[in-house]
């Protein structure tokens, strides 16, 4: 098999499981792939232009198998690949450094670090933010432990998300379509969400973008929750009404947020979410590198050789 590797991402090839017949070839994934390799039979995408997938889906004609290894298929789907090319996503590859990141930010906010900053750009001792504090001051959210967390959307990524917190000493609630037990943690259906958030201090979103999640996140929903509560969005930006979110913020109606995604990006200058006060932003830097890349290709590759041979083939994250 052919098989070509996007340049934008180191990849170990002897971790791939290839076969001695196997052929690597490396394409700048900003660029049309060179005609000689249009042959090729598995496509590796990541940090693709869109067009690029476009102009690949109509030229390469023996392709069998298409791995994205971002964790959401949408860009690939799009590209207009044949039925037949299987089409395979990067669940699971970003659970670990998303949810790492939503840990970031979450202590960012409850450990005052923006407010800090601030007073030591100013060369200031904020002594009243130092020294002896109450563990649990009324109306404050300062710690995670006892913290009532909601997650809302449990896959893979609030799963990981979950564990962290709780490690931390939170009570974690998960959110999702259907309501049930993951990973050992509780999770509500997203009927339920009106009840769930007035009695959440963090609210950690990790929801795909879809016509479903549009600004599934709006003025109703943030004047549910308490004036302590934090806000924080590492799924993606088109589902917070971000106006409705930076007059909660201006209100004081909630105590903070942090994005690491916004509707548009990059975000404009002129946008008022930069405005904002208690809003910490970071650039889309929660994932961005796939945790063992590897491991998924090399199981698609064999899956790809087993169809072909007419055996059994055991797909991972098959979107098609």
């Amino acid at each position: 098999m052919k098989v070509l590797l996007p340049t934008s991402i180191g990849l170990e090839t002897n971790r791939l499981g290839l076969a001695p017949e196997d052929q690597i070839v490396a394409y700048n994934p900003r660029e049309a792939i060179d005609p000689q390799h249009e042959d090729a039979d598995v496509l590796v995408a990541w940090g693709n232009a869109n067009w690029q997938l476009r102009d690949a889906a109509t030229r390469l004609q023996n392709l069998g198998l298409v791995q994205a290894l971002l964790a959401g298929p949408d860009q690939a789907r799009a590209a207009g690949f044949a039925p037949e090319v299987v089409i395979t996503s990067g669940v699971g590859l970003h659970s670990l450094t998303v949810a790492e990141h939503a840990l970031a930010l979450s202590l960012n906010l409850v450990r005052f670090l923006p407010t800090l900053a601030g007073h030591q750009a100013q060369k200031h001792w904020a002594s009243e933010l130092g020294g002896l504090q109450e563990l649990h001051p009324q109306g404050q959210l300062t710690t995670l432990l006892d913290a009532r967390v909601t997650i809302w959307g449990f896959g893979s990524i609030g799963q990981a998300t979950a564990r962290l917190f709780a490690a931390f000493g939170a009570q974690v609630t998960g959110i999702a379509r259907s309501a049930g037990e993951r990973a050992g943690f509780s999770v509500l259906a997203e009927s339920d969400l009106d009840k769930v958030l007035p009695e959440t201090d963090l609210l950690v979103m990790i929801l795909p973008q879809s016509e479903q999640t549009y600004q599934a996140l709006g003025a109703h929903q943030l004047e549910l929750l308490p004036s302590h509560a934090y806000l924080v969005n590492v799924g993606r930006g088109s589902t917070v009404d971000e106006a409705a979110l930076a007059d909660a913020l201006r209100q004081g109606s909630i105590a903070g947020a942090a994005l690491d995604v916004t509707a548009t990006e990059p975000l404009p200058a002129d946008d008022p979410l930069w405005e904002a006060p208690n809003l910490v932003i970071t650039p889309h830097a929660a994932g961005g590198r796939p945790v063992n890349p590897e491991a998924l290709i090399a199981q698609n590759l064999q899956a790809l050789r087993d169809e072909r041979a007419g055996r059994p083939a055991n797909w991972r994250n098959r979107m098609n």
